[in-house]
């Protein structure tokens, strides 16, 4: 009997060891709000939301793209510059995460075009009319917009073979 017990515990301990060790590598997600898609592309219909900090198991990589599974379960694609090796780690005190940023993501988006860079351009380029622009920047497209001009424009995902 008193081995039976030994060599259930051990069997279960094996099981235990082999589901670890069957699973992808882990990431985390590294931006405030994630979407996982159906398909590798910006284009692809988004199956569900991810938050900073998830962690995702790997299961696929391809052109700057990765196919994860959550922890409930859930897979999709997710661009590969919302994820990160490290472990995302929340600790208590911090606040509200949400409404942080980063040093790092601050001199990312230091980098970008932003009201500096805007104002240099428009003063190098006084003759461009800037007012559509203006108004496109207040404008916002909800998922189900994107995925009826993907439709209509009969746009495939990935691009065109």
């Amino acid at each position: 009997m008193r081995h039976r017990k030994r060599a259930g515990a051990l069997a279960l301990l094996l099981l235990i060891a082999a589901a670890v060790l069957a699973a992808g590598p882990q990431r985390s997600v590294q931006v405030r709000e994630g979407k996982l898609r159906q398909s590798p592309s910006f284009l692809g219909k988004i199956t569900a939301d991810v938050a900073y900090g998830d962690r995702m198991e790997v299961l696929e990589e391809t052109a700057g793209w990765t196919r994860v599974r959550d922890g409930s379960g859930r897979s999709g694609w997710i661009h590969a510059s919302a994820l990160t090796e490290k472990k995302v780690v929340l600790k208590a005190g911090q606040g509200d995460v949400a409404a942080g940023a980063s040093g790092e993501e601050i001199a990312l988006a230091g980098k970008g075009f932003n009201e500096e860079v805007e104002k240099t351009y428009r003063a190098a380029n006084p003759d461009v009319d800037f007012a559509w622009v203006d108004r496109m920047e207040t404008w916002t497209v909800t998922p189900d917009q994107a995925a009826a001009f993907v439709s209509a424009g009969k746009l495939v995902p990935g691009g065109a073979r």
